[in-house]
């Protein structure tokens, strides 16, 4: 049998993009159905488990897809400047600045939620104002990561830029 690292690397890379796209938008998901409930005992349990996910599966992705990606791209042979590998990287990069303050938000919105179930209360107006940010900060991440997707996929013409 052939070691063959270039589909290895492949694998791995397009396992990466799909635990970040699943946990991305399961994490979503969770979050919004707890916080509709407005219970703040099934948002705490939620957001733990949320920020643990986060810290598992999707920073874990984070770490290896850049690692798989340019790995893969110089072993077959592209230029880090083809235009459809400089976007995905510059997506990524708008990817984990609305990623990362979604994990730190994830986390307050989760200690915020434990507090008001230790003091019997409901949830602070803090809460929702962050909530409103994390919700926001969702969107322009999870749409670069498709949008980096599309470009994997689809390696469109867009010229080498260096």
């Amino acid at each position: 049998m052939e070691f063959d690292l270039s589909a290895i690397l492949l694998f791995l890379h397009v396992i990466g993009a799909t635990v970040l796209l699943g946990t991305g938008a399961g994490i979503a998901f969770f979050m919004v159905v707890a916080n509709g409930t407005r219970s703040p005992a099934l948002i705490a349990h939620v957001a733990s488990t949320v920020v643990l996910a986060d810290f598992l599966f999707t920073g874990t992705a984070v770490v290896l897809q850049p690692i798989t990606g340019i790995s893969l791209a110089l072993r077959i042979g592209w230029p880090l400047g083809e235009g459809w590998i400089f976007y995905s990287l510059l997506l990524y990069g708008v990817a984990g600045v609305f990623w990362l303050p979604v994990v730190r938000i994830q986390m307050h919105l989760r200690d915020l939620a434990l507090a008001a179930v230790e003091a019997n209360t409901s949830l602070p107006p803090r809460y929702q104002k962050l909530y409103r940010i994390w919700f926001a900060c969702g969107f322009p991440a999870f749409a670069a990561v498709l949008a980096i997707i599309w470009l994997m996929l689809a390696k469109p013409e867009l010229g080498r830029l260096f």
